[in-house]
């Protein structure tokens, strides 16, 4: 390292020093096993904020430099939280956060991702698809209604390669990957616990496997509805002002699919993720972290299915699909840094739950003065937090906030845990890191020529469309 950086490193090392010293006399050296959230103030959300402003800067202020250097920025962000955690409240404290992090949330979701990553991969739609606002608006119901069943990055990965090669020659097209995203890689997902991660949580906490298909269905039903007719009418308009030509369909390869047998490796880790949730084998621990043995198998199972997808799907079938592993590295190393800067605003927001700490203000929120919940704030709440925490661990925040008795939630209390339900699901739509397959999916298009927003010229096409739907869906269901 150039000595000018280190230089850098030992004053910015230095002023979180500083500026940390006063919660040395706040915090204690841990709650449990870990830190204690209600001693921590605003500052130790600085490291997460840094790591979401170089997402969104730095690819426009370089972003070849950024291409290649996004993990070590991630690295760094994680470092500037790390550090500061192991002289305030010790290496123990901070070890056990970092390997509950990893072990219980990290590497089970990029397990799951390159799972999906690369089985969906090695499914190609064969044939002539044009790009026309028809095709595009059916492929989107089509990943929409499968995104619940196969996972919003299931469904993503295996739908965003067949519309962007059929969109392929058009001059306008970054519209169709921002409803993608919208639809596929979030909303889509609201029905099972299999679509989406936080419902997956609840599953676990013993919210019935089916109770978000009843009773989020009306709302799923709505706001994709809506965003579909707003999608045809846009992409019609841009369609009759194309001025480039589609490509002539020459008949050489007739519509199908090639890889087929990776749908069956889809069911596979479909059946993997429900023993995960219904089988209990006892557990292990790993300095104080409780590790359920049904996970690991679920985690073994998984990668054995992504080896056998990889060895058994034709080579040539992945390079005619266009796929290459850069997708999930980027998603992997951003997220490696996520998953620990988030350590502390999740740890400040579990203290607000007891009414401490420097967020208690948002717990009050979601609470009138008698103590009865404000749905329209967990919603909101839940939402925006998820947005740009990971929703996953957001959603267990106020489902724990709400009581955290799942038959209450399911049957007294049904239209807060709709709220809080629905709130981490949609609002992962807002901005890129809200859900996994955002990501991936931008990644995607990025490789393939479209060009795609910035972080925050990304949060201006979701908050102009996406938030006036949510208001609509407060009004009409919350």
């Amino acid at each position: 390292m150039p000595q000018k950086y280190r230089h850098i490193l030992k004053f910015v090392f230095l002023l979180f020093g500083i500026v940390f010293i006063p919660d040395l006399l706040l915090a204690a050296e841990g709650s449990g096993n870990g830190i204690d959230g209600s001693g921590l103030n605003l500052l130790w959300t600085i490291p997460f904020a840094g790591i979401l402003l170089s997402i969104a800067i730095c690819p426009l202020v370089n972003e070849e430099w950024w291409h290649h250097n996004f993990g070590k920025v991630s690295g760094f962000w994680g470092l500037l939280l790390v550090i500061p955690m192991i002289i305030t409240f010790g290496f123990d404290a901070t070890l056990y956060e970092v390997l509950h992090a990893y072990l219980l949330e990290y590497f089970p979701f990029i397990i799951l991702l390159l799972a999906l990553f690369t089985i969906s991969g090695g499914v190609r739609i064969k044939g002539y698809l044009k790009g026309t606002p028809e095709v595009n608006t059916a492929i989107l119901l089509i990943g929409t209604i499968l995104a619940s069943w196969m996972g919003t990055t299931g469904a993503a990965m295996l739908l965003i390669r067949p519309i962007l090669r059929a969109n392929a020659w058009r001059n306008t097209k970054k519209h169709i990957v921002i409803f993608f995203i919208f639809l596929v890689a979030n909303v889509g997902g609201s029905l099972t616990p299999l679509g989406d991660p936080p419902l997956f949580l609840g599953f676990l906490q013993g919210v019935d496997f089916f109770w978000t298909t009843t009773n989020l269905f009306w709302e799923m039903a709505f706001v994709s509805v809506v965003l579909l007719i707003i999608y045809y009418a846009w992409d019609k308009y841009l369609y009759k002002k194309e001025t480039n030509t589609a490509p002539l369909d020459d008949g050489s390869e007739p519509l199908g699919l090639e890889g087929s047998f990776n749908l069956f490796l889809i069911l596979g880790v479909v059946g993997a993720v429900l023993f995960s949730g219904l089988v209990h084998l006892g557990e292990f621990t790993v300095f104080h972290v409780h590790v359920k043995f049904e996970n690991v198998v679920r985690d073994v199972a998984l990668l054995f299915l992504t080896w056998v997808s990889w060895h058994f799907t034709s080579k040539e079938s992945r390079a005619a699909n266009g796929f290459n592993w850069f997708p999930i590295q980027e998603v992997g190393k951003l997220f490696a840094g996520i998953f620990i800067t988030i350590i502390a605003p999740i740890e400040m927001l579990k203290a607000a739950n007891n009414g401490e700490g420097a967020l208690q203000f948002i717990n009050n929120a979601v609470f009138d003065g008698s103590g009865d919940p404000i749905n329209t704030m967990f919603f909101w709440i839940t939402g925006l937090l998820s947005a740009f925490l990971d929703n996953a661990p957001t959603y267990l925040v106020f489902f724990n906030a709400a009581g955290g008795n799942a038959e209450v939630l399911m049957y007294e209390m049904t239209q807060t845990l709709v709220a809080i339900s629905a709130g981490a699901v949609f609002f992962g739509a807002l901005t890129y890191i809200g859900n996994a397959p955002n990501f991936m999916v931008k990644s995607i298009a990025d490789q393939n020529g479209v060009k795609m927003p910035s972080f925050g010229g990304y949060m201006i096409w979701s908050v102009g469309i996406l938030v006036p739907v949510y208001l609509l869906v407060t009004w009409i269901f919350i």
